[in-house]
């Protein structure tokens, strides 16, 4: 196995691990416009977009009634892709030429990652963040806290110190209040 579709196999477990422990798909998530279902909605949907632009088939899955099942049909169809040849295949990408492989380690890994602690908040879950994981993409991601505001993808980033977890400042970082809890009845 690659080591893409070995970071693939990690993230894709750690976030139906969340998403099998989630009892209410209509919960509230710290991103104000959605719902739990509408984070994997998020998943599902964007990646084959992206990438029929690029000229890739993957299939689209409706979340519909069971957003954890669908979480593991879009895994597999995204595992598909992963072997050493597809991974290779150059595309055109707004930023020119690169790998398939380039564009899943740099914009769906990442994703996966990040919104595995969006589900894990709405449904009172522990997104498992390894923090030094998430200490070093904040600190990587801290550079360009004005692009992701200016993407419209994140919410207003707040760049913590690091007197902070790893976790605390990922989430801010990507505009999210790091302390959010789904709201009590």
């Amino acid at each position: 196995m690659n080591d893409i579709a070995a970071r693939h196999s990690e993230l894709a477990a750690d976030f139906a691990r969340v998403a099998d422990a989630v009892t209410d798909w209509d919960a509230p998530t710290p991103v104000p416009e959605w719902r739990a279902r509408d984070i994997v909605g998020h998943l599902t949907a964007w990646l084959p977009g992206m990438l029929s632009g690029m000229g890739v088939v993957l299939a689209t899955v409706e979340v519909a009634d069971d957003p954890a099942a669908a979480w593991r049909e879009h895994s597999a169809n995204v595992a598909g892709l992963l072997d050493g040849e597809q991974l290779a295949r150059v595309v055109q990408t707004w930023q020119g030429d690169s790998t398939l492989g380039e564009v899943l380690a740099t914009f769906y890994l990442p994703d996966v990652f990040l919104h595995r602690w969006d589900l894990a908040r709405a449904s009172g879950q522990d997104a498992g963040w390894p923090d030094a994981e998430a200490a070093a993409m904040a600190a990587g991601m801290a550079s360009a806290v004005e692009m992701l505001a200016a993407s419209g993808q994140y919410g207003r980033p707040v760049v913590l110190d690091d007197t902070h977890t790893g976790e605390e400042r990922l989430a801010a970082v990507i505009g999210r209040d790091p302390h959010w809890a789904p709201p009590t009845a």
